[in-house]
């Protein structure tokens, strides 16, 4: 750990690093009580997978269209592709709910195979999936920050403004209706801001893995306060210290961050199980 503190001044991707978790722990302590509260976890998990088709593209663009697409990148296209994922996975679960599973998983394999497939089709390029697929802590941008912190910006902002209707449609769409609350269109927002979410926190553990700090954070911290409040803050300080301390802890050794960072989330998850006697919901 004294390893790490002493390179810092020498390495800035050290920085980055550490504030890319930062800007994660921010983005997933905000959306992950609403994931959590509205039994969602399933349909983020499905927009993370989708988001790899949005990689392949804007790679196989980039490559094969460099006079039009020169400067766009992965992160661009995966938040497109997250976006619209989401708002088709939302209207699809709406008008379709007996079939939405199913649905859901098949465009969740298209996208995959297209962006993998693309990808094969951009030399030079697999292990910048890689990174995407998993995360790649040691080395983060200082664009690829920018473009987190303005799209935490955004989340929080929303939140700020449709606090009161994500609530509604959380704990009960039928009564949300009743009082007039626009439930598809609420719903489609919360799932876009769960794609954004997803974006935030490819930098820090990658699309395969990002559902563990949607989730745990939250989940762990449901279990100990009442009142949706006090779990946004409790959920985004344990997702800030999830996304730093790991980091920190494994420098120089053979653990990769990424998954100290998942390890832990769910080893502290477990710890509340057992310290709470309440049944896992």
């Amino acid at each position: 750990m004294t390893e790490f503190f002493q390179d810092l001044s020498v390495n800035p991707f050290l920085i980055n690093g550490l504030v890319a978790g930062v800007l994660a722990g921010l983005a997933c302590g905000i959306i992950g009580p609403y994931v959590i509260t509205k039994r969602i976890v399933f349909l983020a998990g499905a927009i993370a997978h989708i988001a790899v088709g949005g990689v392949g593209i804007a790679l196989f663009l980039k490559y094969r269209v460099p006079s039009y697409f020169g400067g766009l990148e992965p992160v661009h296209g995966a938040t497109a592709i997250a976006v619209l994922a989401a708002i088709i996975i939302g209207v699809i679960n709406e008008k379709r709910a007996e079939h939405a599973d199913t649905l859901i998983g098949a465009v969740w394999a298209v996208s995959m195979a297209l962006g993998i497939l693309l990808i094969k089709y951009t030399p030079g390029y697999q292990g910048e999936l890689m990174s995407y697929l998993f995360g790649n802590l040691a080395y983060v941008t200082r664009s690829q920050l920018a473009w987190m912190a303005i799209l935490d910006v955004v989340i929080l902002a929303t939140v700020l403004l449709f606090h009161k209707q994500f609530m509604a449609v959380c704990l009960d769409q039928q009564l949300a209706a009743l009082q007039r609350v626009p439930v598809l269109v609420i719903n489609l927002l919360l799932l876009c801001l769960v794609a954004l979410t997803v974006i935030c926190l490819t930098q820090v553990v990658g699309l395969i893995l990002v559902i563990a700090l949607l989730s745990l954070p939250a989940a762990t911290v449901s279990r100990f306060v009442i009142g949706m409040p006090a779990l946004l803050v409790g959920a985004t300080l344990l997702g800030m210290l999830i996304t730093t301390v790991p980091r920190i802890a494994v420098y120089g050794t053979a653990v990769s961050p990424e998954s100290a960072i998942v390890l832990v989330a769910g080893g502290i998850y477990l710890l509340s199980l057992l310290m709470t006697r309440r049944v896992p919901e």
